[in-house]
């Protein structure tokens, strides 16, 4: 299991890949980003193209990610002024067909490695036909945007209602890696991540990204360390994991229904509470 960590500090990200984080990830995407989720409690980072020179002598060679801004007009100029500042890996997000694949992987001519972020209804729906494009090495399904997009109101409703299960499936039969949304600490958040992991091993998913959650928001060394042991954390998640790894179909399909249960009550909690 593969766990990311988002952050543009060198100092912290430094500390996480000693901790045990496996790659740290610069999050350049704006355009749009704010329409689709300014009115939401989520955090919108503010990373730039610079912040991977700063950033790339902190984090071991293959581990650098960078997501950048959707496929547009400046893309190919983005996309070599991400390679050359030192990215290892480049996520495109918002697709929503292969055309825009193409143009990713095209652009990036093998010089670092392709995922792909998929976060739309038309990319779940033309997904066999974006793993066709030469070029992609990994996807990651993100839940947020993707629960926007669907009109739910839960980001793990996706995760509940079989959509994930469907694109899961083409993944595994493409056998393409990939990795589902984001995880807290073990023990907490509105699904546990115990739980989570579960799911991500009846799915076959591979990778998570630690939550906002997971490390408080904390923006150096210091403020994590002020508040948690942050590689045991990290190693608690990796333990939770392996012992999901031992379950058995049924086990793993009770436990499944068990997140399909507590996902409904969440959804009809935020339902009441709107109304």
């Amino acid at each position: 299991m593969k766990f990311f960590m988002i952050t543009n500090c060198p100092e912290l990200a430094s500390f996480a890949t000693r901790s045990g984080v496996d790659r740290i990830f610069i999050d350049t995407e704006i355009l749009g980003k704010e329409a689709r989720q300014g009115h939401l409690n989520t955090v919108i980072s503010r990373h730039t193209l610079d912040d991977i020179y700063r950033i790339r002598p902190s984090v071991p060679e293959g581990g650098l990610l960078v997501r950048i801004n959707p496929i547009h007009d400046g893309s190919e100029a983005e996309i070599d002024l991400a390679i050359s500042a030192g990215a290892d890996i480049l996520m495109l997000p918002m697709f929503s067909g292969p055309e825009e694949v193409r143009a990713f992987t095209s652009a990036v001519r093998g010089r670092a490695r392709c995922s792909l972020l998929l976060e739309t209804v038309g990319a779940a729906t033309t997904l066999r036909e974006c793993l066709q494009v030469r070029g992609v090495d990994e996807v990651h399904i993100g839940l947020n945007d993707l629960h926007l997009e669907l009109g739910m109101d839960f980001m793990f409703e996706p995760l509940a209602s079989g959509i994930v299960d469907t694109i899961a499936e083409v993944l595994r039969d493409s056998r393409i890696p990939f990795g589902i949304g984001g995880i807290a600490r073990v023990g907490e958040g509105l699904l546990p991540a115990e739980l989570l992991l579960t799911e991500h091993v009846r799915l076959g998913s591979t990778a998570a990204i630690l939550s906002r959650t997971f490390h408080r928001q904390a923006s150096s060394v210091n403020e994590i360390k002020a508040q948690m042991d942050f590689s045991a954390e990290v190693e608690k998640l990796r333990k939770a994991f392996q012992q999901s790894k031992t379950y058995d179909e049924d086990k793993l399909l009770a436990a499944h229904h068990k997140v399909q249960e507590s996902v409904r009550t969440i959804v009809q909690s935020i339902k009441a509470n709107r109304a």
